[in-house]
């Protein structure tokens, strides 16, 4: 049975002045972190005025908390597209996932989650949250995949490896973690999958993965 896809917040539309509100303050959120992130230089880059930024966003973090939801979006959007593809085998799908969720934080540094984590705790809670929900969505999806296609040991008890690379993940790409690592996220997700599926896979499936890396180049996510 299909898994029941992820609620996914509403966002404004793009075009719109509070579309466009996101968008700037994602970039610059990225560029600059939360604590150098301020409505005045948002407003002036926005040529706008901070009373229309605060009618559209009462607070900085309630806009931040849009900007998160706008990455939930875009990132769950681009996951089901990966999962459903009819054409992509496992092992293709597992690549797209890591280039979707690589490509999406690589502006991200553990700099700026340091920030959050001090400063905007809630939010970084909320990003937390996301987490916890769509890693087991989207790790639960592929094991059971890997399984039917028989790329992953049959005896698996995918509810159990879903929990256990949520824990190690979810440890694996605290700030303080990445900064003794000096890896990305991205260069962390490669390593632990190849650790993690390294143990699941059938034979069949550990063929497919020593070729892993240049069916991530051929099949990116679309």
């Amino acid at each position: 049975m299909p898994a029941a896809r992820l609620t996914t917040p509403k966002l404004p539309p793009a075009d719109s002045p509070a579309g466009r509100i996101v968008q700037a303050a994602l970039h610059r959120l990225f560029s600059v972190g939360y604590s150098a992130l301020t409505m005045d230089e948002l407003a002036h880059e926005l040529g706008m005025s901070k009373k229309t930024l605060y009618l559209h966003f009462p607070s900085k973090d309630a806009l931040l908390g849009a900007v998160i939801d706008s990455l939930v979006v875009s990132l769950r959007a681009q996951l089901d597209a990966v999962l459903e593809a009819p054409d992509r085998s496992f092992i293709q799908k597992l690549c797209g996932v890591v280039d979707v969720v690589g490509g999406t934080m690589a502006k991200a540094s553990p700099a700026m989650f340091r920030d959050l984590q001090r400063y905007a705790p809630a939010i970084y809670q909320r990003i937390e949250d996301i987490r916890q929900e769509t890693i087991p969505y989207v790790f639960g999806r592929l094991i059971r995949a890997g399984i039917a296609e028989g790329k992953v040991r049959p005896d698996l008890d995918p509810a159990f490896a879903t929990e256990f690379w949520l824990q190690a993940i979810r440890g694996l790409i605290q700030p303080a973690v990445l900064d003794r690592t000096q890896l990305t996220i991205r260069q962390t997700l490669e390593k632990a999958i190849g650790l993690f599926f390294g143990g699941l896979l059938t034979p069949a499936g550990r063929k497919d993965y020593e070729n892993h890396l240049a069916a991530c180049a051929k099949h990116s996510a679309p």
